[in-house]
C-alpha cells in the first residue's frame, strides 16, 4: 500500500473518530460545536489532499483506461453530492441552532460518508496503488 493511500485511509479514520466525538458531546454543547469545526477542517484538508495527490495521476491512467475513466466519473459525481451534504450538514450544525434535528442529520451523514470511505478504499484506492 502506497504512503498516500496509508495517509488518506488513517485521515479517514481520524475524520469517523472526531464526528462520533462530535454525537457524543452533542451539538448544543460548545465543546461539541468546536469538535464538530474540527471535523470540517479535517474533511477539507483530505478532500484537498486527495484533488493534489490522488485524482492527477488517475485521471492521467483514465486517458488511456476506459475502466478507469467510467470509475473515476462515477466517484467525481458521487463525491460531488457527499461534499455538498456534509458542508451543509456543517454549515447547518455549527451554532447549534438546529440541535432538534442533529440526530437525524447526523445519521444520514454517518451513513454517507461510511458508504463513500467503504467505496474509495475498495476501489479507488486500489486503482491508485495499481498505477
Amino acid at each position: 500500500m502506497s504512503e498516500l493511500v496509508e495517509t488518506l485511509k488513517a485521515e479517514h479514520a481520524n475524520i469517523v473518530k472526531i464526528l462520533l466525538r462530535v454525537n457524543e458531546l452533542g451539538i448544543d454543547s460548545e465543546e461539541g460545536r468546536k469538535t464538530l469545526m474540527t471535523a470540517k477542517t479535517g474533511l477539507l484538508a483530505h478532500l484537498a489532499r486527495e484533488d493534489e495527490h490522488l485524482y492527477p495521476p488517475l485521471l492521467k491512467a483514465a486517458e488511456e483506461d476506459p475502466v478507469f475513466e467510467d470509475a473515476l466519473e462515477f466517484f467525481h459525481d458521487d463525491i460531488a453530492e457527499v461534499s455538498q451534504l456534509a458542508l451543509a450538514f456543517f454549515d447547518k450544525h455549527a451554532d447549534g441552532a438546529a440541535a432538534d434535528e442533529f440526530a437525524d442529520d447526523f445519521t444520514t451523514l454517518a451513513g454517507l460518508l461510511s458508504q463513500r470511505i467503504q467505496k474509495e478504499e475498495s476501489v479507488l484506492y486500489k486503482m491508485y496503488d495499481q498505477i
